[in-house]
């Protein structure tokens, strides 16, 4: 008997059963026990509404069928954007414009900024940088702005970035064209605190948007302009692109393989973001493995983990890695959840939704000068 079915053999005879794949290879994610029933029924809810008709997504996917992918991923959003806006609370403290500024090369970046009414006081500032694998969405899509709006109601300046991704801009963006903008956005903040009233800047962002947030404070640190950064908060950011093989050491890439997401679907975002894997080392593209000298001196850290996401580990091992680097850093994982539903789902888990504004507020807070 291969060694192991005969340590599986071994917990049954314990009464311990593996989670997810690892205990049984036929789960889904809809019948996993894990999961939150108010997340299952508003997924099915959303596939009667959204039904799959996604392109084919393989192992062997060119560059090309990759775009593809991420052109099908960017409608989608668009579409549940749509739904969203319908259920969108009226946020009347909140007061909303646009900013454009200009990124490395002249191109306009656009600032959307929101903030609570007639507030004259300092207040920390957060930076949103929004989540779709860093290739698709928008900071304009209707849950973004709803994310953004209930974190100014909790007396904070919040800023979304239009980054260049593949989805959103015209011709190719791979990295690092959408770090870059959120860098140039960062900076500009910095720059102007003082006119923006703000008393601290933390940098924030799920999935995707996980890695710009990470890989900004990462690029501000290696350029010498480190202060302009004084928090991370990552919600189950995307740390290292699927290359050669899924990165090693890695538990949730067994155990939550294919409940939503596989190799191929990070594999194909990855193609779109490095296409020629150039940047495969690259702590900016991929921080998982950023080596200590560049962690060391990095502001505070939140990374907020979801229990049934693939990607879990990913948050995990990186704040052991920035604790050993001497970072303070604190890893979450949220029980009964696959892949930030507080986003997506805001109103299906209200609890957890209020409390993952109400952390992050509190960090900003936390950092302030």
């Amino acid at each position: 008997m291969p060694s192991d079915e005969i340590n599986k053999t071994s917990l049954e005879a314990l009464g311990i059963t593996l989670s997810g794949k690892l205990g049984n290879p036929e789960v889904t994610l809809l019948d996993d026990p894990r999961l939150d029933p108010r997340i299952a029924t508003a997924l099915i809810e959303a596939s009667m509404t959204f039904p799959a008709q996604q392109p084919n997504v393989h192992g062997n996917m060119t560059y090309e069928d990759a775009v593809d992918f991420t052109m099908y991923m960017h409608s989608l959003m668009a579409s549940m954007s749509e739904v969203i806006e319908r259920t969108m609370p009226d946020f009347e403290s909140i007061e909303s414009y646009e900013l454009p500024i200009r990124g490395h090369g002249s191109h306009k970046i656009d600032l959307l900024i929101d903030r609570p009414k007639d507030a004259h006081f300092r207040m920390p500032c957060i930076v949103h940088l929004h989540g779709g694998g860093m290739i698709f969405d928008t900071a304009r899509n209707a849950s973004n702005v709803r994310w953004r709006k209930s974190l100014a109601e909790l007396n904070a300046v919040v800023i979304g970035v239009e980054f260049r991704n593949e989805g959103l801009s015209e011709g190719h963006q791979p990295f690092p064209a959408g770090l870059d903008d959120c860098a140039a956005a960062v900076r500009w903040v910095h720059e102007n605190r003082d006119e923006l009233q703000i008393s601290s800047i933390i940098v924030i962002g799920e999935s995707g948007g996980g890695n710009l947030a990470i890989s900004t404070a990462l690029k501000a640190s290696s350029e010498g302009w480190g202060d302009a950064v004084d928090g991370v908060y990552a919600m189950a950011p995307m740390l290292y692109g699927f290359y050669d093989a899924p990165p090693e050491g890695l538990l949730s890439w067994h155990e939550n393989l294919g409940l939503m997401g596989d190799h191929a679907t990070v594999r194909a975002m990855r193609l779109v973001y490095d296409p020629e894997q150039a940047f495969k080392d690259n702590p900016l593209c991929n921080p998982l493995f950023a080596p200590s000298d560049l962690l060391n001196g990095l502001p505070p850290h939140i990374i907020r983990n979801y229990e049934l996401d693939l990607i879990r580990d990913e948050g995990v091992v990186f704040a052991q890695r920035l604790r050993a680097a001497g970072v303070e850093a604190t890893s979450q994982i949220v029980n009964g959840a696959h892949h930030v539903p507080e986003i997506a789902m805001p109103d299906a888990i209200p609890e957890l939704t209020r409390d993952t504004l109400s952390s992050i507020a509190a960090f900003a807070y936390h950092c302030a000068r």
